[in-house]
């Protein structure tokens, strides 16, 4: 019998909030039902396996990172657009590195079909457009984007900046200058600018 109060959204916040705390490669059924006060088996009438529960907390964290980028994009355009996601994007993965780490895992296509992953790749998409970036051109753009703002919040949160005289803050900044600049100067072969 089911657990009272005990729901697959509950546990998939519980989750979720767990990786935030002890990094979700930390994240299973045990660990979580030991923050319930429950036996693991009290838990499989909500969630089939320790991967449901993981793509679960993906799924949420796609959804939380998607709103919270499209409200950092509303109403912005060009450059205070590319800010606004890339800054939402950071604090994101600052805030919630737990989260932000499941977000990273691979889904199978149906969970993947069931994700905000689309809303993602559009906002990207909608901030290049501002670019007027079309085609191949916006694709490698999205890549582009997407693996910075990756690499540097991976880079920022493992300490790979700690050495350099320059703040992370400042380097940020001067990185989304030099996106801004690339945008704005795409190679024409494999994209055609919109007039």
């Amino acid at each position: 019998m089911a657990r009272a109060g005990l729901t697959a959204d509950r546990l998939t916040r519980a989750a979720a909030e767990l990786a935030d705390e002890v990094g979700f490669e930390n994240v299973t059924v045990s660990a979580l039902a030991r923050r319930f006060g429950v036996k693991d088996a009290s838990l499989y009438s909500h969630v089939s396996s320790a991967r449901e529960l993981r793509t679960r907390v993906a799924l949420l964290a796609l959804a939380e990172l998607a709103d919270e980028v499209a409200a950092a994009l509303a109403g912005r355009a060009g450059r205070d657009a590319l800010v606004a996601f890339a800054d939402a994007y950071r604090d994101y993965a600052r805030a919630h590195p737990g989260r932000y780490a499941a977000a990273r895992l691979p889904l199978d296509p149906a969970d993947l079909a069931a994700s905000a992953s689309a809303r993602h790749s559009e906002m990207t998409r909608a901030v290049l457009r501002g670019y007027r970036l079309t085609g191949d051109a916006q694709t490698d753009a999205v890549r582009l984007l997407h693996s910075a703002f990756h690499g540097y919040v991976s880079l920022e949160a493992s300490g790979g900046f700690g050495h350099q005289p320059r703040t992370a803050e400042e380097s940020w900044s001067g990185v989304l200058d030099a996106l801004d600049a690339a945008l704005r100067n795409w190679p024409s072969p494999g994209g055609v600018r919109e007039a």
